[in-house]
């Protein structure tokens, strides 16, 4: 903890900076940042899950708290005002006493509608920046989420501070414990709903504190991209087991990827051992000043590689490639950018002024076509899969001549693969936070 409060001085540092240059640069007097409401569901008196505005998590480690406001200018020390209320329904945050608090002035709020007192008078130069942009309006605000300073502070949040280093390293380490048990509980004969509660129990977090709904799929449900079903019944014949899943810290999310055979034998465990091999390769090829979107395009020679070595086309990598048969089989994106939120914001930036950098053509579902620069993290997770939709359409082309339905038929129970690690690139060496936990 000593450690961890040092570096978030440093990022307090960093973040005062970058405040003071855009504001100077946009002619503002300063930000003022919402953590949130609670949303009530429709004709309840009851409310979904509160998500923080992740603009204001960057700043402390305060997510489970709806109505707080920063005020900032760069310069002064950030006012954060502290939403205290008097409620004997529910449990109520404590008072900021916590390694993070000293860097702020705190001023407690009891009732959200009395902000406005808190809050700058003269608002005409404060930028707001958060979701609700009524209540905003209601106090004043003029500048609401305005695109040059969110595309500035997009841009600048991909160069993760020493301490979000070590955030993230602390998510993945939760996540790898619940990848564990995961493991084991498939192995144990487990059912998709078995599995969640291992992993929730192993990594001691809800299914609304993870920062995403977890992927549990076994046999053909691990070829449905997003599958968030859970069946609570084993199938009768235990084939296979893909699990897409994190764990917060701080804030902060890790989205670790991994794809088991149940008879840790045959060709699809062959299969996921190959994609493993490639996977790990181009983890390696994530560098300082190579674009994202080329390890994308180099992915997919990697899938046609196997395509091939696996007679699954009937072609070489090159023909597979020419032909755009690897879409079928990868049709998502290399992976993206890692942080406050899972697919973190300014990964289509080329300078901090928000100019797009397109995709590769013909790859539109990228979610990262950024230049590679030290102290980014990634996500990099290749997938091969058997999906019945995107095979119906190849079965309607040209290309059905080359594909071997028989082989795509042994391997189409097994849904398909995918292995994802969390890699912070340093500028002598890549830090594989995810497989520095010996998570195979």
């Amino acid at each position: 903890m000593d450690k961890l409060a040092s570096l978030y001085a440093e990022h307090i540092t960093t973040l005062q900076q970058r405040t003071k240059t855009l504001l100077e640069r946009e002619g503002l007097d300063g930000l003022v940042i919402h953590s949130g409401q609670a949303k009530r569901q429709f004709l309840d008196d009851m409310s979904y899950p509160f998500k923080v505005n992740p603009h204001f998590k960057a700043w402390l480690p305060v997510v489970d708290n709806p109505h707080c406001w920063l005020v900032l200018n760069g310069t002064d020390k950030p006012k954060l005002i502290f939403y205290l209320p008097v409620d004997f329904w529910h449990k109520v945050p404590d008072e900021p006493n916590e390694y993070w608090a000293e860097y702020f002035d705190i001023q407690l709020l009891q009732v959200p509608d009395q902000v406005e007192q808190l809050l700058p008078y003269d608002k005409e130069k404060y930028a707001y920046l958060g979701e609700y942009v009524e209540v905003a309006e209601a106090l004043g605000f003029k500048e609401l989420n305005p695109e040059p300073v969110l595309n500035y502070t997009h841009y600048h949040r991909a160069y993760k501070t020493p301490y979000e280093h070590v955030c993230l390293r602390e998510a993945n380490r939760l996540a790898v414990n619940g990848h564990q048990a995961a493991r084991d509980a498939f192995y144990a004969g487990g059912s998709e709903f078995d599995i969640q509660n291992a992993y929730l129990l192993a990594t001691r977090q809800g299914a609304n504190e993870v920062p995403y709904d977890n992927i549990i799929a076994l046999n053909e449900n691990c070829a449905i991209l997003h599958y968030t079903h859970l069946d609570q019944l084993p199938p009768q014949t235990m084939r296979s087991f893909l699990i897409d899943a994190g764990a917060s810290f701080n804030g902060y999310a890790s989205d670790i990827t991994r794809t088991y055979d149940f008879n840790k034998s045959g060709q699809f465990a062959e299969l996921i051992s190959e994609l493993n091999t490639q996977q790990l390769q181009m983890c390696d090829d994530l560098k300082p000043g190579v674009k994202y979107g080329d390890l994308h395009v180099d992915c997919h020679m990697r899938i046609a590689k196997l395509l091939s070595q696996f007679n699954i086309v009937n072609l070489s990598t090159e023909a597979i490639i020419e032909r755009g048969i690897t879409k079928t089989f990868f049709p998502h994106g290399l992976g993206h950018h890692l942080g406050l939120q899972v697919h973190d914001m300014g990964g289509f930036m080329a300078d901090e002024r928000g100019t797009h950098q397109s995709a590769p053509e013909g790859h539109p579902f990228l979610r990262c076509t950024r230049t590679v620069e030290v102290n980014q993290v990634f996500t990099i997770e290749p997938g091969l899969y058997f999906i019945d939709s995107l095979l119906g359409d190849l079965s309607k082309t040209n290309n059905n001549q080359y594909i071997n339905w028989d082989k795509v038929a042994e391997f189409k129970p097994h849904g398909g693969i995918r292995i994802e690690d969390n890699i912070i690139v340093h500028r002598d060496h890549n830090e594989n936070m995810t497989r520095d936990l010996n998570l195979a």
